[in-house]
């Protein structure tokens, strides 16, 4: 987080910043996304990753690629060097190759079970993803999202992660990642349901606040971290709890998973 911080005080963009916070939750085989991630019901890992440009709307994902280091470089690789949203499965690991994005030598030993989770609950439907959104200085919003997806999900089972506008969003006012179970975020709007509801003028906190309540109200549990261009944070959850950190130039590092 620091890091991020010292980056972005000397003038990287948020999209550098949060593709480079991303991709560092990536490769740590700490949290349930990249290297975290755990194996599909046909045995295989299968990743998600998107990420928004909030100053040109440029977005890019890749879902169910396998075994590339960093998919969200990858998903970056896919905005900047074709016409299209998202590439999936066997055209994502293509396009990866082509673009010589860096893949996993040895897929048996990489993986590795992430802080907190047990052999036994990767046969059961739990959920992980990492998010970064980031204002930079000159008044930019970018956000970023990756998961390896829902343990002991089906094979090439797509959440809310890759798709824009549901697990991530950035426009000219707002940047949003979204965590949870993705079939739920999907199904209650999403990310963009937060950024129009910010856009008509309802406060951050409460558009997140309204499209938590719709997926909790249809059974599912999320969280959502954003900032705006005016610099306000939002890190708000449904569920028991949420790893999350923010950091800004007004105020000091917040560092938590449970309530406060």
């Amino acid at each position: 987080m620091e890091d991020c911080q010292s980056r972005l005080a000397s003038g990287t963009t948020a999209l550098d910043v949060v593709e480079h916070a991303v991709a560092k939750m990536e490769t740590c085989g700490l949290y349930v996304a990249g290297r975290g991630s755990a194996p599909n019901s046909a045995g295989y890992v299968e990743l998600d990753a998107s990420i928004m440009d909030g100053s040109t709307r440029a977005a890019g994902a890749v879902a169910a690629i396998r075994d590339v280091v960093n998919p969200v470089q990858v998903a970056r690789g896919v905005m900047e060097s074709t016409v299209h949203i998202m590439l999936a499965g066997n055209g994502a690991l293509a396009f990866a190759r082509q673009h010589k994005f860096e893949e996993v030598a040895d897929a048996e030993h990489y993986y590795m079970l992430p802080v907190g989770v047990t052999a036994d609950e990767i046969k059961k439907q739990k959920h992980g993803t990492v998010g970064a959104v980031a204002l930079d200085q000159s008044g930019q919003v970018a956000a970023a999202t990756s998961t390896g997806g829902t343990f002991a999900k089906l094979e090439g089972r797509v959440g809310d992660t890759p798709l824009v506008g549901a697990g991530t969003w950035a426009d000219d006012g707002v940047a949003i990642s979204c965590t949870g179970t993705g079939e739920y975020i999907i199904r209650a709007g999403g990310a963009i349901s937060i950024a129009c509801k910010v856009r008509s003028g309802t406060s951050l906190h409460a558009a997140i606040d309204q499209m938590l309540a719709e997926v909790k109200g249809l059974g599912g549990e999320a969280g959502v971290i954003a900032v705006t261009k005016n610099g306000d944070i939002a890190m708000i959850y449904n569920s028991q709890g949420m790893k999350r950190a923010a950091v800004s130039a007004s105020k000091p590092l917040v560092v938590a998973t449970f309530e406060d």
